[in-house]
């Protein structure tokens, strides 16, 4: 029996270790042949040179393997150094295999188990320390906010004028977009009080169908990445469907909701549901109206609804018995091709809004101009349009604006006392061919461009990145901050988050980088690119603030869930083009972006806490693949139809419906998330942080970390060890006069609060879905409270919900800090 037993394991075992080797070695054959690393196929044939021999020569085969785990242990240690992400994908699977010889029956010649496995056992040691060791490596940087810094209060703060502290009457609390609350009950010290006071579900639900059966909403994105706003005693939100509610502050229970009935035409046709936030406005006392309180919300018909803030009955001199239709003015849009996924501005009787325009379809889509309306009325007010003469303009009924120029989509900033408004702009479509771009696309596109909140008229512009390939637009308003200056002045600022992980800080005044915080041009890649575009040979770089843009990547930083997919990874690597960032896209061969339009920094922008002067921004790090082609490749056999913007958009076929089709223009693009083939990210960890900069020193206080691999299995699954290899978070962070810093957003599900000095995490809460959105903090009753929607995101994947939560302290910790 026992002889029956060691023969069975060592056949499995051969077989196992020959069909590992056949897979390393000729992949790494190709990997060697790319110009890629040895390891690979010198230790797929050792371990088919084991597995030829083992069964004659056993003793001599656990030895050979024994010395391949000490050569990949050394390997590893000269490639990634004590790092356990790196150490862990390039020894687990060796160390396991490894493990599984010490078995009793695997490979015996003689009675005494320790003789014929003290070799491996010495290898496996040697692995082991090794990556024991690794686990205590930081990738954190450690730092503590001084004292008198976080106790700094008391310094102007222009944004907040007229805001009441206990309320957040904007999707930043206020129009300037700091995201920072005045209030202070919760503190470091008492956060571990910190429990749910109520928990409210929406009822707007993702419809996806039954058994077979397809739903509304399959197919596209469903997120509820909602910041709600809080006024007086009421809570004011928006669903995925465009429902409109109003909520006790106090209580989570529901005073009123509207649903406005989106049209199903463009339901299914809109690849993204959702709605971040509405907008407040009390019309001046001069203007008549019976419906002086108004809650603005965008539609996902394309439609924007004015409603009384008291009764959520439409405001019927606005517009259409409430509703202006966005389409107007656009000529025709094709359904899906534009709707708004931000809360408008709405300031000084005026109602400014762009809007999403569907990427990567054409490169006659319609204009992205920026509109103002009668907050009143309704009616036009004007239009900021890049490719008309004048450039601002009031249309009249039968006017078209300029089609195709570059959309501002993200939620935008103002200065109510300059009386300006600051657009963040992307590009104009498509996002990675740029050949038939005109000169004013590419002088306002990936911009901060500031104009009159009255007139419209453009004071100033400043662009991020020149001629933009990669879908680098600005996803989200600046900050606002007031700085010391060099001569001891108050200099009013704004600091610029971008898709790069770069921050520009910015006179708001002027639009020039504040002194002291310059600007350089440097050169970036620019061979390769598709021969009838351009790209531009520098671009712009903060050079006094600190990056969050990642290192160029290395084919040792190739990464997957085991030593054999981490080989893919390094294969693609090597096959694709790739100089660094800003690599322009090519033409029939692949080319890696990173960082990608998905962030480091996307549409939740940053923090400031303009008492202490600190920055927090949470990144996440993931690249893309770009391939451009020619779009014969799948127009001549039919799969993609053509089209000449006329009517609705075709239905693609077959190959066709992974692409990009970008009608109009000489290619179409396969754009994707850089997955091997478990959906695993080639780009190992840490894969999200959360940064504490400081304003005035303009140093890194402290950078951590963020989120675990709790909820984000392979192929997507909601099951994992929680690792701590930091987490792809989408959406953004609060913080107080408290000192405490409040993040969702990351795919592992929790709400997080963290010590504003040091970044540590000081308490979290288990959300029973994605919190893919920003928390907010307001006061009611004498408690201050934070509240923050969990309803998940479809393109991060996690758990959808429909939830609203509360959080206040327990009635022992509830007195005020002064």
């Amino acid at each position: 029996m026992r002889d029956s037993l060691t023969r069975a394991g060592s056949i499995i075992t051969s077989v196992l270790l020959a069909l590992t080797g056949l897979f390393l070695f000729f992949g790494g054959a190709e990997l060697l042949f790319l110009g890629g690393s040895w390891f690979y196929a010198l230790a797929g044939a050792v371990m088919l040179g084991i597995a030829a021999g083992a069964i004659r020569a056993p003793k001599l085969a656990i030895r050979l393997y024994a010395g391949l785990l000490l050569v990949a242990t050394a390997w590893s240690l000269f490639e990634v150094g004590f790092n356990i992400w790196g150490l862990e994908v390039r020894l687990m699977t060796l160390v396991g295999i490894g493990a599984w010889m010490l078995l009793p029956w695997v490979w015996r010649t003689s009675p005494s188990w320790l003789a014929d496995k003290r070799d491996m056992l010495g290898a496996l040691a040697v692995a082991c320390l090794a990556l024991v060791i690794s686990c205590f490596t930081s990738y954190s940087i450690d730092g503590t906010l001084p004292a008198d810094r976080m106790a700094a209060q008391g310094q102007p703060d222009p944004a907040s004028d007229g805001v009441a502290d206990a309320d957040w009457t904007a999707y930043g609390r206020t129009v300037g977009g700091d995201r920072y609350s005045p209030l202070g009950q919760i503190t470091r010290t008492n956060i571990s009080h910190l429990q749910r006071a109520w928990m409210t579900r929406t009822g707007d639900v993702q419809q996806d169908g039954e058994g077979t059966v397809a739903g509304p909403d399959q197919g596209h994105e469903f997120n509820l990445e909602l910041t709600p706003i809080k006024v007086g005693n009421t809570l004011y939100l928006c669903t995925p469907h465009s429902w409109v509610m109003a909520l006790d502050a106090a209580t989570g229970k529901v005073k009123w909701k509207f649903d406005p009935h989106p049209a199903t035409a463009d339901l299914a046709k809109n690849v993204y549901l959702a709605c971040r936030g509405v907008s407040y406005y009390r019309i001046p006392d001069d203007i008549q109206t019976s419906c002086r309180t108004r809650i603005y919300s965008p539609v996902a018909d394309v439609r924007m609804v004015a409603l009384d803030a008291e009764t959520g009955k439409p405001c019927e001199d606005f517009g259409d018995h409430g509703f202006i239709s966005m389409r107007d003015y656009l000529g025709h849009v094709p359904h899906g091709f534009h709707f708004i996924t931000s809360p408008p501005m709405v300031a000084k009787n005026r109602l400014i809004t762009g809007g999403w325009i569907f990427d990567n379809q054409a490169n006659f889509e319609p204009s992205g101009a920026i509109r103002a309306f009668d907050a009143t009325t309704g009616a036009i007010a004007w239009a900021w349009d890049a490719g008309h003469t004048p450039e601002t303009w009031t249309p009249g009924p039968n006017d078209v604006l300029t089609r195709d120029t570059p959309n501002a989509w993200g939620v935008y900033t103002a200065d109510l006392n300059l009386g300006l408004v600051y657009i963040p702009t992307g590009n104009s479509p498509p996002d990675n061919w740029g050949g038939s771009r005109r000169p004013f696309d590419d002088a306002t596109s990936s911009a901060t461009i500031a104009l009159d909140i009255v007139t419209g008229e453009r004071r100033w512009t400043y662009q991020t990145v020149h001629h933009d390939l990669w879908d680098m637009d600005i996803p989200s308003g600046p900050s606002m901050v007031d700085l010391p200056g060099q001569n001891g002045e108050s200099v009013p600022a704004l600091v610029q988050s971008t898709k790069r992980g770069e921050f520009f800080v910015l006179d708001r005044r002027t639009g020039q980088p504040v002194p002291g915080y310059p600007v350089e041009e440097r050169p970036v890649p620019t061979a390769g690119h598709a021969p009838d575009d351009r790209v531009s040979p520098t671009q712009p770089y903060p050079a006094a603030m600190p990056s969050l843009t990642p290192a160029n990547l290395k084919e040792s930083d190739m990464w997957g869930a085991t030593l054999l997919d981490q080989m893919l990874c390094r294969i693609e690597y090597r096959q694709s083009a790739y100089e660094g960032q800003f690599t322009p896209p090519h033409v029939g061969k692949t080319t890696i972006v990173y960082p990608a339009f998905y962030g480091v920094v996307d549409w939740q922008g940053i923090t400031i806490d303009p008492q202490r002067k600190i920055l927090l921004a949470n990144a996440s790090y993931l690249p893309f693949r770009i391939r451009l082609e020619k779009r014969q490749t799948l127009e001549a056999p039919g799969t993609l139809p053509k089209w000449n913007g006329q009517g609705e958009e075709p239905a693609a076929k077959g190959d066709a419906l992974s692409v990009s089709p970008d009608y109009g223009t000489p290619y179409i693009a396969y754009t994707n998330p850089w997955l091997n083939p478990l959906q695993i990210p080639c780009k190992g960890p840490v894969w999200g942080t959360l940064t504490a900069i400081d304003l005035v020193t303009k140093k890194i206080v402290w950078q951590h970390p963020v989120g675990t691999t709790r909820d984000t299995g392979p192929f997507r699954t909601h099951n994992n060890l929680p690792l701590p290899t930091g987490m792809y978070n989408i959406g953004g962070n609060i913080v107080t006069k408290g000192g405490v810093v409040f993040m969702g957003a990351t795919a592992d599900d929790y709400l997080r609060a963290f010590d504003l000095a040091t970044g540590q995490v000081i308490w979290r809460d288990r959300l029973p879905a994605g919190g893919q959105a920003t928390p907010m903090s307001y006061e009611v009753g004498g408690k201050q409270y934070v509240l923050m929607a969990a309803g998940g995101h479809g393109g991060l994947g996690t758990r959808s919900g429909d939830y609203i939560i509360a959080y206040t302290l327990d009635g022992t910790q509830g007195a005020t800090v002064q």
